[in-house]
């Protein structure tokens, strides 16, 4: 997941290919009729359109003329600098970008492990992007939980109260109404929501068989793509706990089971690479890479949190999915669950 605080841009989307120009005029269109005033006289196209469509960015307007989307007196202009004059009249073809239609319903089949009027518990496959985000403005699971329950809409961010990474899979908690997402946001922030999560990681195990990990995550300073163990006196960064126990370990890896008591963006993935063991297939981390295993080794198998209206105690156990239990299987090592 390992990400608990939940991220949203409200911005227009920001740039676009050249070469997904007919994308970019292919939905429902807006004709927009202006004509320049006379303040406006001498400015650069796309400064004006700024000023006239101001509910768009800059970058969306500028994409627009690319793609022959703003007419000047009748004539499609490409020419983000061609100069105007007052009276000047222009058409703009306002069309839907990415991001204004990031929030549509997109059916797929999700897996319901329980649901009631006030909660889903999902079992997410690797591979699937939580919340939509620059690159991933489409196809989400939020997408998909708007598409099965409409009533979705009227909830902050569909009910998502924590994520999972794209290739990480297994169990999540989704409210189905405002006063259910507010009691689980509070449980997560009070760590009173249980996650465990299971791992197969390179090497055999270093150290005692349990170990806790209690080191703060940031952003890596040498990789912004990445985040890093760092230290808070000189890098900004939030505090962070993992739990690891091994379960099992052969040359080529070792079986770990995660708890967390924190939620610190891919916090699991950044512990484990700290005590020498990143998990195979993470190749972000220094995972190495194995045949068969398409994502980093990492699956939320258990889930446990008391009901956010009745306060009952709810718990929720998911398989290895087949790739890691293939993984396992080529191992010689068996999984079973333990009471931790």
């Amino acid at each position: 997941m390992e990400h608990t605080d939940p991220i949203i841009s409200s911005a227009l989307v920001e740039a676009a290919d050249q070469d997904e120009g007919e994308d970019f005029l292919a939905a429902g269109v807006e004709l927009r009729q202006l004509s320049v005033d006379a303040h406006l006289h001498g400015q650069r196209l796309d400064k004006v359109l700024v000023q006239v469509a101001s509910e768009f960015s800059r970058n969306y307007l500028q994409q627009l003329i690319d793609v022959g989307g703003v007419c000047v007196n009748g004539v499609q202009s490409y020419k983000q600098a061609a100069k105007l004059k007052a009276g000047d009249a222009l058409q703009l073809e306002l069309r839907p970008t990415a991001q204004s239609q990031a929030f549509a319903p997109q059916a797929m089949d999700l897996q319901v492990v329980y649901q009631d009027a006030q909660v889903y518990v999902l079992d997410k496959p690797a591979g699937l992007v939580v919340h939509p985000a620059p690159g991933n403005w489409s196809g989400t699971l939020l997408n998909g939980l708007l598409a099965m329950d409409p009533g979705l809409a009227a909830v902050p961010r569909a009910g998502i109260v924590h994520r999972l990474d794209k290739d990480t899979s297994g169990l999540m908690v989704v409210a189905r109404t405002r006063q259910a997402m507010d009691a689980l946001v509070q449980a997560i922030a009070a760590r009173s929501m249980h996650r465990q999560y299971l791992a197969l990681a390179k090497g055999t195990w270093r150290g005692t068989a349990q170990q806790s990990v209690k080191a703060a995550i940031g952003r890596d300073p040498r990789n912004r793509l990445r985040m890093a163990v760092v230290d808070l006196a000189t890098t900004p960064g939030k505090t962070a706990q993992t739990d690891a126990y091994l379960l099992g370990q052969v040359p080529q890896g070792c079986l770990v089971h995660c708890v967390l008591h924190t939620g610190r963006t891919h916090q699991i993935r950044v512990h484990m690479a700290s005590l020498g063991h990143p998990l195979l297939g993470d190749c972000v981390y220094g995972g190495p890479v194995v045949p068969g295993l398409a994502r980093q080794a990492l699956h939320a198998f258990r889930l446990a949190f008391a009901h956010p209206i009745t306060g009952a105690p709810l718990a929720f156990e998911s398989p290895l999915p087949p790739d890691l239990a293939a993984l396992l299987a080529d191992w010689g090592l068996r999984y079973n669950a333990s009471p931790l």
